[in-house]
């Protein structure tokens, strides 16, 4: 799995209406804290920072877009508001592809950012097709991600983990490997086995 930290150019469309608001508003902050599907739609749980809260509320009473909205809280520079609102065909094809964005995720002046979590091959389709379609992305940061459950062996796991417990990998050591060896009711030298191969297996998947 990857995980990206992408920043997208979301055009003022049925799908991405919100993008119209945000460029109107271009000093606010739109965070989508919360996205699920509902009967009548999509609901969002939207937090805007901006001191307009009132002049951007009028501005979902005036958008065909959102069939219902609720202020749940104003003050103090922020509007926290409940939309429902159709869901869109681009969210529909995303959220079949399990490539929705992570949240909370931001709008800002038309653009999109936030962290999208997904197979290699799946950000590479949805990358070519911004790219295809000529719209402007940034890609802030790439992290690699793993299941590292079948890394290391139920034992391996066990000493290892109670070895950086213990402060066997501080410096200075809070821990010996007599010590640690006693823990478990093994010798010194199986207990340095069980840690070398499990240091080995974890040192050669962080380089590769």
């Amino acid at each position: 799995m990857v995980r990206v930290h992408l920043k997208v150019e979301i055009g003022a469309d049925d799908d991405n209406w919100l993008a119209g608001v945000s460029t109107d508003f271009s000093d606010a902050q739109f965070t989508i804290l919360t996205s699920q599907p509902v009967d009548d739609g999509v609901l969002e749980l939207v937090e805007v920072t901006t001191p307009d809260g009132d002049a951007i509320v009028r501005r979902f009473d005036d958008a065909p877009e959102v069939r219902s909205y609720d202020v749940l809280h104003s003050g103090d520079g922020t509007v926290l508001v409940q939309l429902v609102f159709p869901m869109s065909s681009t969210y529909e094809a995303r959220r079949a592809k399990g490539i929705l964005p992570r949240f909370p995720f931001i709008i800002q002046d038309g653009w999109a950012s936030g962290e999208q979590t997904a197979p290699q091959e799946q950000l590479s389709e949805l990358t070519a097709e911004l790219a295809a379609a000529d719209i402007p992305y940034e890609i802030l940061s790439v992290t690699q991600s793993y299941d590292s459950n079948g890394l290391l062996t139920e034992r391996q796991r066990e000493v290892i983990t109670e070895a950086v417990e213990r402060g066997y990998y501080d410096s200075p050591r809070d821990c010996t490997l007599v010590e640690l060896a006693e823990t478990f009711g093994v010798n010194q030298s199986a207990a340095s086995g069980v840690l070398h191969r499990a240091e080995g297996r974890i040192i050669k998947n962080f380089i590769s």
